[in-house]
C-alpha cells in the first residue's frame, strides 16, 4: 500500500509497503510523479519482479570501486596494474554517479573519448576492469546490479606485437646490461632469464630463491585456475638459466636480485636504460617472453609449450610464437 506525504511546496515523499519486500520510500517534485513511481513499485511487487534498488541509488560507482581495491584487488597477482587503472577510473566524473543512474552509454562515450587520449588495449583493461566489477557485486556482494559493459561494442585491437631479436641485438643488449653503472650483473642476468624462461619483468622482479629448485630445474611462480584460484606451478629452467641463477650471489633479502630491482617498474627502467644505448628501437621487455616462446616452440608440442609458458589455452600459442621467414623453412625442411 502507497501512501504519499507533502513535505512542502515541491516535496512529495511516498512510501510504498508490501508484506515480504523491504519499505520503499522516495521523494519527488510532483505528487503526478510520486503517484507514478509508487505505481511501478507496487506492480512490480504484486508480480514477484521487483528489485530493491535503493542500495545501487545510494552507492556510487567510486565507492563501489574503492570495495572492490581493498576486498579484491589486493589479493590479486597484477595488484598493482589494476590499482592503477582504479586510480584513473577514481578520477573519471563517472565515479560520482550513482550506480542505479550509469547506462551502457555512459561507457561507450568514455570510450569513444578515451581512444583518442590512450591506445585500444589501454580501453579494452579498463572497461574489463568496470565489467568484473560490476560481475563480482552480483554475484558476490548480492547487489541487484547489471553490467553495462556487457551490451558495448570492445575497442578494435591492432595485430598483436611480433618483435624478436635479430642479428647481433642480443649480444648488444646483454652488452649494454653489463656495463650498466648500476647493477650489471643483475641486469643481465633479468635479461638472460627473460629469454630463457619467458618469466614477466614483474614475475622476475619479485622472484624469491624459495622458489627455485635448482637440483630439479624448476621455477615455481603463483598463477590462476580456470576458476580465478591462485596455486603454484613449475616453470622449467633450461641449462643455461640454471648456470646464469647459479652466479647469482644471494643477500639476506631472498630476492633472486637482491635489492636491485625490488619493484617491476625498477627493472623495466633499467632494461630501457640499456635498451637505448645499445640503439634497439621499439624493443620492450615483454617481447622477451615472444622471443622465449619463439624459440621454444619448434623445439616441443604446442600443449608442452602451453606449460612451459604457463599459458591456459592453445591459442596464446599464435599469438606469441613469431617465428621468423627462415626458422619457417628450417622447421619445413625439418620434416622432409
Amino acid at each position: 500500500m502507497a501512501s504519499i506525504v507533502k513535505r512542502g511546496d515541491y516535496q512529495y515523499q511516498v512510501t510504498v509497503r508490501r508484506k515480504g519486500y523491504p519499505k520503499q520510500c522516495k521523494t519527488f517534485e510532483s505528487e503526478r510523479e510520486a503517484k507514478a513511481w509508487a505505481s511501478v513499485i507496487e506492480s512490480e511487487m504484486v508480480r514477484g519482479v521487483f528489485t530493491d534498488r535503493s542500495e545501487l541509488e545510494r552507492t556510487t560507482l567510486g565507492e563501489l570501486l574503492s570495495r572492490y581495491e581493498e576486498e579484491v584487488t589486493h589479493c590479486k597477482i597484477g595488484a598493482r596494474q589494476e590499482l592503477s587503472r582504479i586510480k584513473c577510473w577514481k578520477a573519471h566524473p563517472l565515479a560520482l554517479r550513482p550506480l542505479a543512474a550509469l547506462r551502457a552509454v555512459d561507457f561507450s562515450q568514455y570510450r569513444d573519448v578515451r581512444l583518442k587520449q590512450v591506445g585500444p588495449n589501454t580501453v579494452r583493461l579498463e572497461l574489463a576492469l568496470i565489467s568484473a566489477i560490476f560481475n563480482h557485486a552480483r554475484k558476490d556482494w548480492s547487489m541487484a546490479v547489471e553490467n553495462p559493459i556487457k551490451g558495448i561494442r570492445a575497442p578494435k585491437i591492432p595485430g598483436g606485437r611480433e618483435r624478436r631479436l635479430v642479428g647481433d641485438e642480443e649480444d648488444r643488449l646483454l652488452t649494454t646490461a653489463s656495463e650498466a653503472r648500476a647493477n650489471p650483473k643483475q641486469l643481465k642476468a633479468a635479461i638472460q632469464l627473460a629469454i630463457e624462461t619467458g618469466l614477466r619483468e614483474g614475475r622476475l622482479a619479485a622472484l624469491r630463491w624459495e622458489q627455485i629448485d635448482l637440483r630439479e630445474g624448476v621455477v615455481w611462480v603463483m598463477t590462476k585456475d580456470e576458476e580465478h584460484k591462485q596455486r603454484l606451478v613449475p616453470v622449467p629452467l633450461t641449462e643455461k638459466a640454471v648456470d646464469v641463477l647459479r652466479e647469482l650471489p644471494r643477500d639476506i633479502s631472498g630476492f633472486v636480485f637482491g635489492r636491485a630491482f625490488r619493484t617491476e617498474q625498477a627493472l623495466g627502467s633499467a632494461f630501457r636504460r640499456a635498451r637505448d644505448r645499445a640503439g634497439l628501437s621499439n624493443l620492450r621487455f615483454h617481447d622477451l617472453r615472444h622471443e622465449a616462446a619463439s624459440r621454444m616452440a619448434p623445439l616441443m608440442p604446442m600443449a608442452t609449450l602451453a606449460k612451459v609458458m604457463t599459458w591456459k589455452t592453445l591459442q596464446m600459442a599464435m599469438r606469441y610464437y613469431n617465428p621468423t621467414p627462415s626458422e619457417l623453412v628450417a622447421a619445413l625442411r625439418a620434416t622432409a
